[in-house]
């Protein structure tokens, strides 16, 4: 059975809800009923949110917020970074299925925010990380800013997973014209959050509703008018970062 799709606010609600229940053990969830949803989504699927997080096996999104079969659409990514594949799999969820909230959540004690961490601070060579490299240099950005104030390492990775957060979110809000769009004229939402691997809350922390982060108003503003060329140069900060990471790699390959 195909369900109405809900707004952003509804489906932010949903998932505050079912953390809630899974915090407090009360989740819905019944296995008795997985091959009656099975056959109810043969003929297409209604997810109601994305959430792009980490691969971390200690954050199974669906359990985390109560939701079954179909709820959630999920992509999973070492460090929840984004790049074209992760933005082009939300424009799928958003333009095919009509889903109006994108979640990117971290959770403490991140293994390759940690790992990047190590990367950038360690004085051996660092030709060990092989592809690795591809998730560490995404993450740099969360990590560098904050090296400078002299944190004590659990502080510098709990700061650094939200910074990472809030860079991948901004990165699908900026970096994709199709969620742009659907962000200024549909009501998609794009939202930070923190999963606390001690408790199993979520923390949304990032674009809520009235923060900033999505307003549209503001947002089309800068772009048309308060800075010129800004959504030119929004759209181009990611091929620019794509090429420096290339010739990063390229340069560490030769020495």
């Amino acid at each position: 059975m195909m369900r109405a799709m809900k707004n952003a606010q509804q489906s932010l609600t949903e998932l505050q809800k079912g953390n809630q229940r899974f915090v407090n053990g009360t989740s819905n969830y019944d296995p008795s009923l997985n091959a009656v949803q099975r056959s109810q989504l043969l003929e297409g699927q209604t997810p109601f949110a994305v959430v792009l997080g980490c691969s971390d096996s200690r954050v199974p999104v669906e359990m985390v917020f109560d939701q079954g079969f179909g709820d959630l659409f999920v992509i999973r990514v070492a460090g929840n970074v984004v790049a074209s594949s992760q933005i082009a799999s939300v424009e799928f969820a958003a333009e095919q299925f009509g889903v109006r909230l994108v979640v990117v959540m971290g959770h403490t004690n991140c293994g390759a925010v940690a790992a990047t961490i190590d990367a950038l601070t360690s004085t051996e060579p660092s030709d060990s990380l092989s592809n690795l490299r591809s998730i560490v240099d995404r993450i740099r950005p969360a990590v560098e800013g904050l090296l400078d104030l002299n944190l004590e390492k659990d502080q510098l990775i709990k700061q650094a997973v939200r910074s990472n957060a809030r860079i991948s979110a901004n990165s699908l809000r900026h970096g994709s014209q199709a969620l742009e769009r659907l962000s200024e004229t549909d009501n998609l939402l794009i939202i930070g959050a923190e999963y606390c691997l001690e408790t199993g809350k979520v923390d949304f922390f990032d674009g809520l509703p009235g923060s900033g982060a999505n307003d549209t108003a503001v947002a089309t503003a800068n772009r048309q008018g308060a800075i010129p060329g800004y959504g030119l140069l929004v759209k181009l900060s990611g091929k620019i970062r794509d090429t420096w990471i290339a010739i990063a790699r390229m340069l560490n390959i030769h020495k």
